[in-house]
């Protein structure tokens, strides 16, 4: 009987420098095309997504923010694909005091006013409330917030007032300061005098600053220094890193 004829292909495969590269190849091939399923199906993972504040914080989040600093029809685009009512107003000022860019949230339960702010800003009061005040007053108290009051967010001026020196972010309405926070049943938390409180009231404040920090670059509250002991100061500067105290 003849003997059959064996075959020596296999046993060749991953020998040669040609077989391991297409191998190689075939591996990441694999990789690339489970991990983009996987982005699609996460796309606050996803650096190439379009931001949606509707979809959970992830990854990506913090640099698809900060690329939208530059870029007020990218940023106002994020505002409209979310469905967040807001008003795009003229600009207006001039010199360091210039506002190109003022937004206007139209639904947020900001008090006494809805100011305008910038674009950044905006979008960085949408995330705070969803991920860190509505939580944190449900689990603390069992209740929706009614209103959030502030001080202010544009004042053309420099840091502290000063005559000279650096300029705040306020001068461009890139800023807000936040002074208390009332509950649906009336109740009111306020910065200046709940900050020291070792009840609810206080764990509430801190945790609400501790959230604001995931969504601003910088956050100051009453720890900073004794010019923020009424209120936090919420901006959203072009630092690389951000600040939180």
């Amino acid at each position: 009987m003849a003997k059959k004829p064996k075959t020596r292909i296999s046993k060749r495969i991953g020998k040669f420098t040609g077989d391991r590269r297409f191998i190689a190849v075939l591996v990441l091939i694999a990789i690339f095309v489970g991990g983009r399923s996987w982005l699609t199906e996460h796309p606050e993972h996803d650096p190439w997504a379009p931001l949606d504040l509707t979809d959970p914080p992830g990854w990506a989040t913090e640099a698809k923010l900060r690329a939208l600093q530059d870029d007020l029809p990218a940023c106002r685009a994020v505002l409209e694909r979310s469905e967040v009512a807001f008003t795009a107003l003229d600009p207006a000022g001039d010199g360091q005091c210039a506002r190109p860019d003022r937004t206007r949230l139209d639904g947020y339960p900001l008090s006494p006013d809805n100011p305008p702010t910038t674009c950044p800003v905006a979008i960085a009061l949408e995330l705070w409330q969803r991920d860190g005040i509505d939580p944190a007053a449900q689990e603390i108290f069992g209740s929706e917030i009614a209103r959030i009051e502030h001080l202010g967010a544009y004042s053309c001026r420099r840091l502290y007032g000063r005559e000279s020196g650096g300029w705040s972010e306020h001068a461009t309405g890139n800023a807000i300061d936040i002074s208390g926070f009332v509950l649906e049943d009336g109740t009111r938390i306020s910065v200046l005098g709940d900050w020291d409180d070792e009840g609810d009231k206080g764990r509430f404040l801190r945790r609400v600053r501790d959230g604001a920090c995931g969504a601003f670059s910088t956050v100051l509250s009453p720890d900073y220094n004794a010019a923020h002991a009424d209120h936090f100061h919420l901006d959203m500067s072009g630092r690389w890193s951000g600040l939180c105290r």
